[in-house]
């Protein structure tokens, strides 16, 4: 039961995205890397292309696969700027999961199992075996780099025409981060645990760029822990800025609470 409560987890916390009122302007230009620049050049530029907005709302289809099962669902997500998400993961238009995340507490339950989640980040990063807060899950919503890039020490190279920082600070766990030329884009974000035989790779083929911000069209996901492997594939169809809207969470009744190692 715990693994398929894990698996459900990181199906819902990889499944989180997208809906824009704004219409969008098309397919973001990129370009490709050719001469080497500096870490602080890379982070600096990556930075520049804001990411500012009050509220946003995102409606998405998603495919999620492992050895075991494959899903096809929907996922909407309600995001209030550094504050707290939401997210529904809803099947022929039945809500199955949902979660409530702040910088404080993660919230979950899902219907199969009638089993729910409340708890910080620091049980729940152990558990999923990697380092989780909210603003590395909100990052990555956003086409954001997951960690905070100017705190960090890193090396840089040039890998299928991208740029790439590759941390040298953490001996433990080995991060790399793959950047498009035009707007410093973030294209992948690998995090690997040699030690535990984890690895993360999060792939962003596309961006809109719209009078808010430019986002993503959607995200890939792959996911290992030794033997297990899951993919995630997350199509964003529809996105709202800076509306105004509430965030409903409860649990239901005779729901039994997890409590994690």
């Amino acid at each position: 039961m715990k693994k398929v409560i894990k698996l459900t987890f990181l199906f819902f916390l990889f499944c989180s995205v997208t809906l824009v009122s704004c219409k969008s302007k098309g397919l973001i230009a990129e370009s490709k890397a050719v001469a080497k620049i500096s870490a602080a050049q890379i982070i600096e530029n990556h930075y520049n292309s804001a990411k500012n907005f009050k509220t946003l709302y995102i409606k998405s289809d998603v495919d999620y696969k492992d050895k075991d099962q494959s899903l096809n669902v929907t996922a909407e997500i309600k995001i209030k700027k550094d504050e707290k998400i939401l997210v529904s993961i809803r099947f022929f238009g039945i809500t199955m999961a949902k979660a409530l995340i702040t910088p404080t507490q993660v919230q979950y339950y899902e219907k199969a199992g009638n089993k729910y989640f409340e708890g910080n980040y620091a049980s729940l990063s152990q558990w999923l075996g990697t380092d989780l807060d909210f603003q590395k899950v909100q990052n990555m919503l956003i086409g954001q780099a997951i960690d905070d890039l100017k705190k960090g020490k890193y090396k840089t190279d040039i890998q299928d025409k991208l740029y790439k920082l590759e941390s040298i600070a953490d001996q433990n766990m080995e991060k790399a981060f793959y950047f498009e030329a035009a707007n410093f884009l973030i294209k992948k974000q690998q995090i690997m645990q040699t030690a535990k035989n984890t690895k993360l790779n999060v792939f962003y083929p596309n961006y809109k760029d719209y009078p808010t911000m430019g986002l993503p069209t959607g995200i890939e996901i792959e996911a290992s822990d030794n033997e297990k492997k899951t993919n995630i594939y997350i199509d964003y169809n529809t996105v709202n800025f800076d509306e105004e809207f509430s965030f409903p969470y409860s649990v239901p009744n005779g729901y039994e609470r997890i409590f994690i190692d």
